[in-house]
């Protein structure tokens, strides 16, 4: 493996270890500002409300943050992250340089142009 390779894995690594590394510290922060806000409202009355005990929808809401903060790392990022985008991007460079390919052919065959008349190909690693 190469070391520009070996940087690359090195680095998705790092950038995914910090990933679930802000994760867990949201799912303890949600845990202990949950346990704050029950505290504040049951044991000291603060907010007491006449529809309820408003600190449910808080961790309710807070919780439904967390789940959308996991599914962003573990489903999402795997599906949708840099890798999926690079893979879709070549993807559609290859079809699209078949197709150009497929089109000069067919010119060329027939005789609209001559292969003298193509393009020069492009340096990708100016």
């Amino acid at each position: 493996m190469e070391p520009k390779e070996q940087h690359e894995l090195y680095e998705k690594a790092r950038k995914r270890v910090k990933q679930k590394k802000r994760l867990y510290y949201h799912f303890i922060l949600f845990l202990l500002g949950s346990v704050f806000l029950i505290v504040l409202n049951i044991i000291f009355k603060v907010g007491e409300q006449k529809f309820g005990e408003w600190f449910k929808y808080a961790v309710v809401i807070w919780f439904f943050a967390w789940i959308l903060h996991f599914i962003n790392v573990f489903i999402t990022n795997r599906f949708f992250g840099k890798d999926w985008e690079r893979i879709e991007t070549e993807k559609l460079i290859e079809k699209h340089s078949d197709k150009l390919e497929k089109l000069e052919s067919s010119l060329i065959k027939s005789g609209k142009i001559t292969p003298y008349d193509k393009l020069p190909e492009s340096d990708t690693n100016d």
